[in-house]
């Protein structure tokens, strides 16, 4: 997919209905990954452009103050954003929050669309341990079956904690393992079993299942969907 430079909106010549153009190409390249079901990398990556549009309009009166003084860099909130040098003046300025006006109100309607998506594949979601789980819950197996269920992709996952602004956040690394054919016998306590017996570095792991109806693409949107609901869910059972 062609994504967008961090500063497309102010890059080369700043003009309305060339970077309208440039916008609703992107946005038509993302809806096509949105009509095939696929979320990521294409939600992510436009709300990381949409963040930096709304950071860019919020500090505008600052960057004002800097012109025409060369930015080397400001950090607003999350977002590491370069601005390259820019002169002073009211029509360019203008014609800059045209832009991002009518860029973020495209977006938004986007990022909404997606974010529907990404609330039905969520809702569709069923989460349960397998077996008995340990008192250390931060790294383990969690098992992700859909459609009839048959195929079960095994992951191992560890959970991190890292602060920001005061809060304390989780994220999650996951490392693809196998895939086993399940059944009456080989049931997911036999799976956890066998991964037990061979992989001997966690011989008491933390094991879950999600389980969806769906048939969506695995990798752009039932595993990242499914990793941000486990982080949820053994969060509140921790909790």
């Amino acid at each position: 997919m062609k994504t967008l430079s961090e500063t497309w909106f102010a890059d080369g010549y700043i003009d309305f209905e060339l970077k309208k153009y440039t916008l609703l190409a992107y946005l038509q390249e993302i809806h096509q990954y949105f009509n095939q079901n696929k979320l990521y990398p294409v939600l992510a990556d436009m709300i990381f452009h949409y963040n930096n549009l709304v950071a860019f309009r919020e500090n505008k009166k600052y960057l004002q103050e800097q012109f025409p003084k060369k930015l080397t860099g400001i950090q607003i909130e999350r977002l590491q954003v370069l601005y390259e040098q820019m002169i002073e003046d009211d029509e360019l300025m203008q014609e800059l929050e045209e832009i991002i006006n009518y860029s973020t109100a495209e977006m938004k309607t986007a990022i909404s669309n997606g974010t529907e998506l990404y609330e039905f594949v969520e809702e569709k979601l069923v989460i349960f341990p397998v077996g008995l789980i340990p008192l250390d819950i931060n790294e383990g197996y969690f098992f992700l079956s859909e459609g009839s269920y048959s195929n079960t992709r095994v992951y191992k996952y560890r959970l991190s904690f890292f602060e920001k602004h005061d809060e304390k956040y989780r994220s999650i690394r996951t490392e693809y393992v196998d895939t086993w054919r399940r059944s009456l016998v080989n049931t997911y306590e036999n799976i956890k079993g066998e991964l037990i017996k061979i992989k001997t570095e966690l011989p008491n792991p933390a094991v879950y299942s999600i389980e969806t109806e769906l048939k969506f693409p695995v990798e752009e949107t039932l595993l990242p969907v499914a990793k941000r609901s486990l982080v949820r869910y053994i969060s509140e059972k921790a909790a």
